[in-house]
Parts: structure tokens; C-alpha cells; sequence
């Protein structure tokens, strides 16, 4: 760690002087793009105070009174030719006629000898000229740029002189152009170079590579000379400046560095022994004291380098405990600790040396080892986990009866990453409780097929709900006293494209479990209230899921529904079991008293499968207790099971709630649950869950059935 912090003090020191050369860099950068800036600047406004001068001169009435018939020569020398003696505005003048040929030429106060003329009109200014003449300039017929004349670079403007106020398309007859010139000599440069501060301002030439130089570029748009300065680099003049007070930086650095050599050794022991501390802490629960889930991957990846080399298999025992929840609920979370802790100690002993036990979280374990004949000793492992835990445990003053369900996996010589033998050894526990727990089952890889179907199922469905494949069967409800049909029970159906029809029992689970409960809900609910509005005689009961009644906006989509379908809200039921109501009572309240102000009823369903709490009867106040088939089929027996029926009926009748009995196959049972008080009756004795067309039909006869003694 000491040579790392060396290292890391030479590279920062390191940066340090990079980083100041770069900021000497970027200073420097930064006074170029500066200089050059105002160079741009200077030249462009040279060339702008030149073109503002033209245009005085050529837009100017009395300029074009005297270019007319006849042509006044001393007013234009006067007033032309003159005026470039020591101005500072222009130095070259001249008063050319349409055809070009030079009416009065004159530089500096002096007329211009023709000999010398072509020196000053080069090609580029007769390339300005042609474009004024030739009405291909701007919007005015003005043009201007810079030129190489026999006295240097210089700034030439021509225009057309013309009336002030003159429209464009307008041109004077005959017409005289005007051609002046500023030139870039010594006390121009002088003046742009105090003006701009911009030291040492020259004249450069472009075949020359150099950065500090601005080109300058002729009417072809071509650079043919370039104005240059000298560059005042401020960024090296600060390093210099600064880079003693750096190396001082440097050289104290360097001493602490010595001085932390010497005395830090015994606290980079310390921090050793500190971290292998934590390393070990991460990777252990600190409840049962056992590794945990990084610990189990840490221990199973040596398990699996070892069985690569030793050409041995590795086992996975997948364990959740069975019960343990209803324990913690009971006797609280610190006896829940302690139970934690007391099967850690009993799965210690049974584990042999050489496995990795630990504890995932919660109630779940994992035990993994490896060797030659793995299956059957994690078999008999299993069994001895099992009877373990399935005898009474004692927790300070209190006795428990838990068990666990167990997933097994193998991986044949390693082969297996360790994370994919969790997931195995996971989906086989969750296979051990779905077939009744306190159990072992091996993994197989059907399972991971039925997973697959499963999610195939999940999509399939996903889509039917999209496109609108699911449809609504209607099972008949039956008055009890004319056993003629008085409403329906709405019951979703799916005929799976490629598969055929498939079970409620199958993909409401799924619908449930993917929370596509919600989408399917509504759908139902809507096809069916749309089907009602043909039975106005007939009311709709329709089961809700406990998935549907946690969602807050479940109650604004059943109003919405009924407002949209225009059906009557009394005309509806809704069923639900009492699941939600046990596990969020105070949540379920409110959602129902929502749903009540909508208009819509309520109705207990499988009264008699669960809980059955007579208190969450008497609190939440149902319109309607449906009993459970379970009940109902019960009844044949005669008996105490008739008894039972006789209570419930006369427990929801104290209650003033209806009772509609479902599951009704015999005659028997119809006589019976009448005679108990039931006012409704459901079952295939009346009818099979069928199409809205048959009941349509099973409205318009009679009694459905008729019993040997109505009473």
C-alpha cells in the first residue's frame, strides 16, 4: 500500500506539471483565438469604414448633377480628386465612366500618370468593377474587398453614383463609378495595432506557415496576403512564474511521503487485519452465524474448481422451513431468532466436514458438498433433515412443530455454475410445497418445461386479453321458490389459439400471479354488462379478484364501466372471497365503502371454505353470503352437515343477508337448501356455465327445474 501511495503521489505530482502546462497551454491558446478575433476584426472594420466612405460619395445628388451632360471634371477633382490628400478615410480615388475608361484618377492629392494606372486597377479591382457594372453586386451597387496595388494592400470599394434616394433597378445615364482605396501602410498598422493591442502587427505572407497570422483574401475569395502579430504567450510567463513554488510543493510532498514510510507500517498491519475482519463479516449471517448467500456462492465456487479437478459431483440442498412464519407471528420475532438459531445448531450436526452450510435469508438454508455418490447421500441427508425437523423443537419456554420442504440439484463433475444449482435446487423446494411439503424432491428438468409452458401460457394470454379472445359464459341462478332463472354468474373463457379451450383454473392464477388480472377483470366485466342491458329481467353477479381489489383505481374503472354500458348499478354483484379481507381489513373497508356509493352490491363468496370469521361478517356488512360448494355437496350426507347448513343460512338470515347457494347437482340438495332458506340456487343441476344466446332461450320457459315436493 505504501509503494501504491508512492505511486500515486509521482503520478499526482506528475499531473500537476501537466496540468500547469497545460494551463500555460491553454492560456496561450486562449490570447491566440483572442488576437485573432480582433485581427478578423480589424480587418473587416478597415474594410467597413472604406465601403460607409464609398457610399457617401456615390449616393449623393449633387455627384450625379455634375456626371451629367454636360460632364463638370474640376467639381470631381474638387470634390474627388482633392480630397484624398492626407485623409485618412481614403488614399487612392477614381471617377471611371460605364465603359471603364478613367475620367479623373488620383492618389494621395495627385493625379495618377497613365503609365502607372494599371498598377492601382489590377485584375481583382477590375473584377470588382465588372460585378458593380454588370448589376451582380448586393442589393446596392456597391461592392468592395481587398486588392494588391503597386503601394501594398489595400481596401477597394466601387459603386455606382446615383441619386440618394435613389430605387435599386434605377441607374443613372450615362453612368460613372467611382473606385476607392485605402491602403494598409505603416501608420494604418500602427493605428490598428494600439487600437486592438495587438503587438507587432506586419504584413505576412501566406506561403509562410505560421499560426499567429490572419489570411486576408482577394474579390475571388482567394487569401493572397495575411496581416500577422507577435505573440505574447501569456500562459508560459505565469508558469515560469509559479513552477519555483511547485518544485517547493514537490519536495515537501517527497518528505511527507518518507516520513509516512517509516511510521505507517503498523497501521497498514492494522488495516489488514481489519479488512480480512470485514471480508469475513460480509460473508457471514449474523443472526444463525452461518455463511451467507455471498458466503454460499463464495464456498461453492471452491466446490466446484475442486470437483473439476478431483472429477467429483456437487450436491445442493435447497431448504425453506415449513411454519416458521406462523411461529414468528405468534410468539414474536425474538422467538423467531431463536428458533433461527437452534435449527443452525441441529443442521451443523448433521452436516459433515468438507460442506458449505449457510443461511439465504429468512427461513431458507442451503447445504452444498461434493463427491462421488452424491445422490444417495444427499438423499439420506434429506431424510435425517427432515425427521430433525419434524420432531417438536424446544425455544426457552416454548415448544414448535415446523418441518421443511427441500429441493435437491446435482451437478455432474462441476459441470454446473453454481448459481444455475441454486436455481434448480430452489424450483425443486417450491415443487416439494406445491406436493403437500415436509418432503425432498430431486430436480428434473421437466421443471424447468413446465416453467417454460407457463411463461408461454403468461404471453399467450397477455395477447388474447389484447385482441379480445376471451369470452363470457353465463351460468344460471335460479329463484329458489320458482326455481325459474332470476339472474347470472359471468365466468371468463379462453380457447387458446393452437391448444384449444383452457381452464379457468389455469390461467386466472396466471392472470393473478402476472397482475393481467386487472385487464381480464374488466374485460369480463364489461362484455358481460353489456350482454345484461338485453335482460332486463335478469341480474349479473361476477367474481372479483383479490388482485383488482388492491388496485386504487378499481372502484373509477367500475363506475366508468357502468356509465359507458348505461346499466343499472343495483342490477350488479360483486364476489369476492374473504382472503383480502383477512390480510387488509382496514384497506378492504374503505375500497367497499367506494364501491357501495356507486351503487354496485357485494357479495361474500366460498362462505364456509376458509376463515369464515362471523366478525368480518358483521364489519363489512355484505349484501350476499354465497355458500361454498363444499358445503353444499355435504349436504346428502344428512346430519351434522345439514345442521351446519341450517346454522350458516340462519347466521346470514340474523344478519339480513340473502344466501345464494352454488354447487347444486341433485334434487337432494336443491329440496334441502331450499327447505334451509336459501333463496338462490346455482349449479349444474339448473344449468352448465353456456352462451348469452341459450339464455336467452332459458328466459323465456318455465321453472328449470322441477323438484317432487316444491312445497
Amino acid at each position: 500500500m505504501l509503494l501504491i501511495f508512492a505511486a500515486v503521489m509521482v503520478c499526482v505530482s506528475a499531473m500537476v506539471f501537466t496540468a500547469l502546462d497545460r494551463v500555460g497551454h491553454y492560456a496561450n491558446q486562449l490570447d491566440e483565438e483572442r488576437s485573432r478575433e480582433a485581427v478578423t476584426g480589424a480587418i473587416q472594420t478597415f474594410r467597413d469604414q472604406l465601403t460607409a466612405t464609398l457610399h457617401d460619395y456615390v449616393a449623393w445628388d449633387d455627384a450625379v448633377t455634375h456626371t451629367q451632360d454636360p460632364l463638370d471634371l474640376e467639381w470631381l477633382q474638387r470634390n474627388f480628386g482633392m480630397m484624398s490628400y492626407q485623409s485618412e478615410l481614403f488614399d487612392v480615388v477614381m471617377v471611371l465612366d460605364g465603359a471603364g475608361k478613367p475620367v479623373i484618377a488620383y492618389s494621395e492629392g495627385k493625379p495618377i500618370v497613365s503609365a502607372i494606372l494599371s498598377s492601382y486597377m489590377t485584375p481583382d479591382a477590375w473584377l470588382l468593377f465588372k460585378r458593380v457594372a454588370s448589376g451582380k453586386a448586393d442589393a446596392v451597387p456597391e461592392a468592395s474587398s481587398f486588392v494588391s496595388t503597386i503601394k501594398g494592400v489595400a481596401a477597394v470599394g466601387v459603386g455606382l453614383i446615383r441619386p440618394r434616394m435613389a430605387v435599386d433597378a434605377e441607374r443613372p445615364s450615362p453612368s460613372y463609378y467611382v473606385v476607392m482605396m485605402r491602403h494598409l501602410k505603416g501608420v494604418s498598422l500602427e493605428r490598428l495595432s494600439r487600437a486592438y493591442v495587438l503587438p507587432g502587427l506586419h504584413m505576412a505572407d501566406v506561403e509562410i506557415d505560421g499560426t499567429h497570422r490572419v489570411d486576408i483574401k482577394g474579390p475571388d475569395d482567394k487569401p493572397f496576403t495575411a496581416l500577422g502579430w507577435v505573440s505574447r504567450s501569456p500562459g508560459d510567463t505565469s508558469l515560469a512564474q509559479v513552477r519555483p513554488l511547485v518544485w517547493c510543493a514537490v519536495a515537501m510532498i517527497a518528505i511527507y511521503m518518507l516520513l509516512l514510510f517509516v511510521t505507517g507500517s503498523q497501521a497498514l498491519s492494522r488495516l489488514s487485519a481489519d479488512e480480512a475482519a470485514a471480508v469475513k463479516l460480509s460473508l457471514t449471517d449474523r443472526l444463525s452465524g452461518l455463511p451467507n448467500r455471498a458466503g454460499l456462492f463464495a464456498g461453492m465456487a471452491d466446490l466446484v474448481d475442486k470437483a473439476q479437478r478431483d472429477n467429483k459431483d456437487v450436491a445442493l440442498l435447497y431448504l425453506d422451513l415449513d411454519g416458521f412464519k406462523e411461529v414468528n407471528d405468534a410468539y414474536g420475532h425474538a422467538t423467531g431468532d431463536l428458533l433461527i438459531r437452534s435449527v443452525s445448531a441441529g443442521l451443523r450436526v448433521l452436516v459433515g466436514e468438507g460442506s458449505v452450510l449457510a443461511r439465504l435469508g429468512g427461513d431458507e438454508f442451503a447445504i452444498s458438498f461434493a463427491g462421488f455418490d452424491v445422490h444417495k447421500t444427499a438423499i439420506e441427508l434429506s431424510e435425517r433433515v427432515l425427521d430433525f425437523l419434524g420432531e417438536p423443537l424446544t425455544i426457552g419456554e416454548r415448544v414448535a412443530v415446523i418441518g421443511c420442504s427441500i429441493g435437491l440439484a446435482v451437478s455432474r463433475r462441476g459441470l454446473v455454475p453454481g448459481e444455475e444449482l441454486i436455481r434448480r435446487a430452489d424450483m425443486a423446494m417450491y415443487r416439494s410445497k406445491e406436493d403437500g411439503r415436509g418432503r425432498w424432491t430431486l430436480y428434473d428438468p421437466s421443471m424447468d418445461e413446465e416453467r417454460e409452458e407457463r411463461n408461454l401460457l403468461e404471453l399467450d394470454l397477455r395477447a388474447a386479453i389484447d385482441r379480445h379472445e376471451i369470452t363470457v359464459s353465463y351460468q344460471p341462478v335460479v329463484d329458489a321458490r320458482t326455481l325459474r332463472i332470476s339472474g347470472v354468474e359471468a365466468l371468463a373463457r379462453w380457447n387458446r389459439d393452437g391448444h384449444g379451450p383452457v381452464s379457468p383454473d389455469l390461467f386466472i392464477p396466471i392472470a393473478e400471479s402476472t397482475g393481467l388480472i386487472d385487464m381480464l377483470g374488466l374485460c369480463v366485466l364489461r362484455s358481460a354488462c353489456l350482454a345484461l342491458k338485453s335482460w332486463p329481467d335478469l341480474t349479473l353477479s361476477v367474481n372479483v379478484s383479490p388482485g383488482q381489489f388492491r388496485d386504487p383505481a378499481f372502484v373509477g374503472h367500475v363506475a366508468k364501466l357502468l356509465e359507458d354500458t348505461e346499466v343499472d348499478a343495483a342490477r350488479l354483484t360483486l364476489e369476492m372471497t374473504e382472503t383480502y379481507f383477512v390480510q387488509n381489513p382496514a384497506r378492504a373497508r374503505q375500497t367497499l365503502d367506494l364501491l357501495r356509493k356507486t351503487g354496485v352490491k357485494i357479495a361474500l363468496d366460498d362462505f364456509g371454505s376458509g376463515f369464515s370469521s362471523v366478525g368480518y361478517l358483521r364489519q363489512f356488512g355484505f349484501d350476499r353470503m354465497k355458500i361454498d360448494r363444499s358445503l353444499v355437496q355435504s349436504v346428502g350426507e344428512g346430519g351434522r352437515a345439514l345442521e351446519m347448513l341450517r346454522a350458516t343460512v340462519a347466521l346470514a338470515r340474523s344478519l339480513d343477508m340473502p344466501v345464494t347457494a352454488e354447487g347444486v347437482e341433485t334434487e337432494a340438495q336443491a329440496m334441502a337448501l331450499r327447505l334451509a332458506g336459501c333463496d338462490l340456487l346455482q349449479g349444474f343441476l339448473f344449468g352448465k356455465a353456456m352462451a348469452a344466446a341459450d339464455i336467452d332461450r332459458l328466459r323465456m320457459s318455465g321453472p328449470l327445474f322441477t323438484l317432487s315436493n316444491t312445497g
